[in-house]
């Protein structure tokens, strides 16, 4: 049997390839473990630098399959909450993962797909990849990406797009801020390679990991908090390895590649 989930790496670039193509990769309680596994193989892994996230067949992710709707007829309160923490936990992992994690997404993104292809740090799409969050449709609500889309939006646009549930196109979701860059079909895997890969030579790992994480963190913070994080975390990185190595070399007019 083939797995679910598929993970491979180029040009330091990590892969991690949603592999239900006759489910129009749904998503399943099994499945978002798969994934998650497949997530913290990739930030263990020192080979990887940048990950970016795509899937076989024509769907990048539809949602919950059929079998775990049918499930959740008859599932108990316990075992929704499981399944619910599951979800939530994939998207709280991608959102502090250190690495850089990038969606490609081609063909359809709808409800849960909707958020694991928009909480990514970058979203790539096609003129052709179509987004919604459907829940409000079949009676559900969609509570756990609303944590995230209202942080990424605003209420106006997370109103409009949670309570009619209607499908946009990439266009549309660019004007939200949901997509940063819009390809032709045949272009996108060239373009999001080239642009992983550009993080790879001319970023710091370390630099962006901590720019990450402090992009989460002052959201939370008051302006005076935020100010005092900002400095303690500038005077430490000040004294970091990668600090000191890109100082050096910009004052030798050396050209770095990390």
């Amino acid at each position: 049997m083939e797995d679910l989930v598929l993970y491979e790496v180029t040009d330091r670039v990590g892969y991690i390839t949603l592999n239900r193509p006759e489910k129009r990769n749904a998503l399943s309680f099994d499945f978002v473990k798969e994934i998650k596994q497949k997530l913290k193989d990739a930030q263990s892994d020192d080979l990887c630098k940048v990950i970016v996230i795509k899937a076989n067949g024509e769907a990048f992710c539809s949602g919950a399959d059929l079998a775990s709707l049918q499930k959740l007829q008859n599932n108990s309160l316990e075992e929704n909450i499981a399944d619910s923490k599951n979800l939530a936990e994939l998207y709280l992992q991608i959102y502090q993962s250190p690495k850089i994690i990038i969606s490609r997404v081609e063909g359809a993104a709808f409800a849960g797909g909707c958020g694991l292809a928009t909480i990514c740090d970058f979203t790539f799409a096609t003129t052709m990849s179509r987004f919604a969050y459907t829940e409000v449709k079949i009676g559900f609500i969609p509570a756990i990406v609303m944590v995230f889309l209202l942080q990424q939006v605003g209420e106006k646009v997370a109103k409009q797009l949670l309570l009619t549930g209607d499908v946009f196109d990439a266009q549309k979701a660019y004007t939200y801020n949901l997509v940063n860059c819009i390809y032709d079909p045949i272009m996108i895997e060239e373009e999001t390679h080239n642009f992983a890969l550009r993080l790879c030579k001319q970023n710091s790992a370390q630099s962006m990991a901590l720019t990450k994480k402090m992009i989460g963190k002052l959201r939370g913070l008051t302006l005076p908090d935020a100010l005092e994080y900002a400095s303690q975390m500038n005077a430490e990185a000040r004294g970091s390895v990668d600090c000191k190595r890109g100082i050096a070399s910009f004052l030798n007019k050396e050209k770095l590649i990390w």
